[in-house]
């Protein structure tokens, strides 16, 4: 059973993890604490049958939209206060399911539900991206991203200007009418509900709404709108109505003066309540300093290695990159399929083609695009993430928990950690046999990921700003690549301070799906099987975008790896 617990951040004090108190619900840890009380909604046999859960997270993604004002999203305080018995029900409807005897992946699909009402249990008490973080009304979406959905807190009605084909058909410029017109609104409810005092969110998210009043003149003026008086219109009022916003939020700046981290212990229970990661900030401090000194050792053994050998030639023309993108996805796939890495299906060769790139000017590229015009595949085998997209549409999950994005970002551990760990798990593999220099890059990517991560860490422990969480993210990541432009930079450190985790995500996550591998391949040889990679990597695809802890629950039906933190 679950430990009723009356102040689920009592853990402030108390060094008592609810991600450990799950594990005596699963595997039966005696208590003295009673049973919870089942609600009259819930005394049916159905909350016992893995069915019930089903009803019971088509209910709770619901309830997770928000209601709409005037076309808008409502945000506002009032709301919140009237909609949290409903929650409370929700939550207690679940912890009444009783899952004694469910096969491990229900049990799984029941923590992915605990753990998304936990997100909007701490959004509410904690983070409050609505009221602290002006970036959180950014509406408008010029790119799909390459994970599940959106990184960071988004409101629910953006605009996904993606999704367009231009010329509009009808339907299509309907729905963008509909799409725009809640901008005006919705700025005028974020003038009511930013109160917060977070100065590093509030001076960065400046500029993701200026840059939505520029994407808006750009659409504005496309040759197959401009003609569109009611669409200019339209476009017009979210312009001046983005303009007012940017505006307002400059004007109250200079007011703002509180941190923007939310501190150790909220970070920790975020980790382990939310996005299932069963470590600690210090535990993470830790991996990150550990992979950053691996991966600068790495690189300079073997720099030292290919010292006799020629340097890598950047291409110099997009003729050249064009030719050298086609042949590193070839070689990709060719190595993935020919080699026994993962079944390769149709639909991997043309979701990698989507996102080869393009040649950019030497002066104008950014860390991820210096390595990518030297040898792009270290960079190609991190969009494992697009098979990953692509599998989620060709062959979407038969449960309906997993088919979907899970909310919160909670899948960052999956998505972030897999694509970041195949990098090196694909050249240790023999991907780079051929182009042995092509190994740096892979160490110099995970440096950097080490390094970005571990500002973050710092800077949501209040011990470091934004800008000094940077300086660790630039100074210690190989060959100054991190200093040649410095949007990148400023973009994912305010990504990472605006959701935490996601910044130690790629290492983390790496870390565990290394666990896993670890645990599976352990598992396999006292059973005297042999450890196929493939089949380790089509059982993790098979999966779906679920944390990595749960994955590897899973997969090995050992859930040692969870129980960690369980109070002595």
């Amino acid at each position: 059973m679950i430990l009723q617990v009356k102040n689920q951040y009592q853990f402030l004090h108390k060094p008592i993890i609810l991600f450990s108190l799950l594990l005596s619900f699963f595997y039966g840890c005696k208590t003295e604490e009673k049973e919870p009380a089942i609600p009259s909604s819930m005394k049916s046999d159905s909350s016992h049958k893995y069915s019930g859960l089903v009803d019971l997270f088509k209910e709770w993604r619901i309830f997770e939209k928000p209601p709409f004002v005037d076309g808008a999203p409502d945000y506002t305080e009032e709301t919140f206060k009237e909609r949290w018995p409903r929650f409370q029900e929700l939550q207690s409807n679940l912890k009444a399911i009783d899952t004694m005897g469910w096969p491990v992946e229900h049990k799984v699909d029941w923590m992915v539900v605990w753990a998304e009402m936990n997100g909007y249990d701490f959004n509410h008490r904690v983070l409050k991206p609505w009221v602290r973080d002006p970036a959180f009304y950014k509406s408008v979406w010029t790119y799909k991203s390459d994970v599940p959905a959106h990184e960071g807190p988004t409101h629910h009605a953006t605009t996904e200007l993606w999704t367009y084909d231009f010329p509009l058909s009808q339907k299509e410029r309907t729905r963008l009418l509909e799409d725009l017109k809640v901008i005006p609104v919705l700025n005028r409810q974020a003038q009511l509900n930013l109160t917060g005092n977070a100065k590093d969110l509030w001076i960065t998210g400046i500029r993701d709404i200026q840059n939505q009043s520029n994407v808006l003149k750009g659409l504005k003026n496309q040759d197959t709108v401009k003609d569109d008086t009611q669409l200019v219109a339209i476009i017009d009022e979210a312009i001046t109505s983005t303009d007012d916003f940017v505006a307002w939020l400059q004007s109250k700046s200079e007011s703002k003066t509180g941190p923007s981290g939310i501190g150790k212990e909220y970070y920790t229970w975020y980790l382990q309540n939310v996005h299932l990661v069963p470590l600690t900030w210090d535990d993470e401090v830790m991996i990150l300093k550990r992979e950053l000194a691996r991966a600068w050792t790495s690189l300079k053994l073997e720099e030292h290695r290919n010292r006799n050998l020629p340097q890598l030639v950047a291409a110099n023309s997009p003729e050249a990159y064009d030719k050298m993108a086609d042949e590193a996805a070839k070689s990709l796939i060719s190595f993935l399929d020919e080699q026994d890495i993962v079944t390769v299906k149709p639909y991997f060769d043309t979701a990698l083609r989507e996102h080869l790139g393009e040649f950019v000017p030497k002066e104008k590229r950014n860390f991820f695009l210096i390595g990518e015009h030297y040898d792009p595949r270290p960079l190609y085998s991190h969009f494992y993430h697009w098979f990953e997209l692509a599998r989620m549409e060709h062959e979407p999950h038969q449960s309906e928990i997993r088919r979907g994005p899970l909310l919160y970002n909670i899948f960052d551990s999956r998505n972030e950690g897999t694509a970041t760990a195949v990098e090196e798990m694909f050249m240790q593999a023999g991907l780079y046999d051929d182009s042995p220099r092509t190994k740096e890059i892979v160490y110099i990517m995970i440096a950097q990921r080490a390094a970005r991560g571990l500002g973050s860490l710092y800077a949501h422990a209040n011990e470091m700003t934004m800008e000094e969480a940077g300086g660790i993210h630039s100074e210690y990541t190989p060959r100054g690549w991190m200093k040649t432009e410095k949007e990148l930079l400023i973009f994912e450190q305010h990504l990472y301070l605006r959701q935490p985790g996601y910044g130690t995500s790629y290492i983390t996550g790496k870390y565990l799906l290394e666990n896993a591998l670890a645990d599976y391949a352990r598992i396999q040889e006292l059973r005297n099987k042999p450890f196929v990679t493939k089949d380790f990597f089509d059982t993790l695809n098979s999966m779906g975008n679920i944390p990595i802890s749960l994955g590897h629950w899973q997969m090995t039906g050992s859930e040692e790896h969870l129980k960690i933190f369980k109070e002595e």
